[in-house]
């Protein structure tokens, strides 16, 4: 599936603005397509077979679930509010900002 075309990226703070977990923050663990992971976040219950020779053994254990990536924005945390992101021109390279603040995301 072609990845979607987004300024998030892992390893940034996010906050959940649709769904069940909405108002929620987390750092994003991976992207795929136009969904993500978020780290302990949209949890959910899977009922695993035990397989002992792969030694995994039975029972139910919660994963963490896709979220569509519409459904997240930027964490400013020097502002303590969720942020749009914009991009600057620094000598040749593109660099990611907050647009309320104007400031360099790490």
């Amino acid at each position: 599936m072609k990845s979607k075309n987004t300024k998030l990226r892992e390893g940034d703070e996010v906050i959940i603005i649709a769904g069940k977990e909405r108002g929620k923050r987390g750092n994003i663990k991976k992207i795929s397509g136009n969904k993500c992971i978020v780290n302990d976040l949209n949890l959910s219950k899977r009922h695993t077979r035990p397989n002992p020779q792969l030694g995994i053994t039975g029972g139910i254990v919660e994963k963490e679930m896709p979220i569509e990536i519409s459904n997240l924005m930027i964490w400013n945390s020097a502002a303590k509010k969720r942020d749009k992101i914009g991009f600057k021109d620094d000598k040749g390279k593109k660099i990611r900002i907050f647009r309320s603040s104007g400031k360099e995301i790490k």
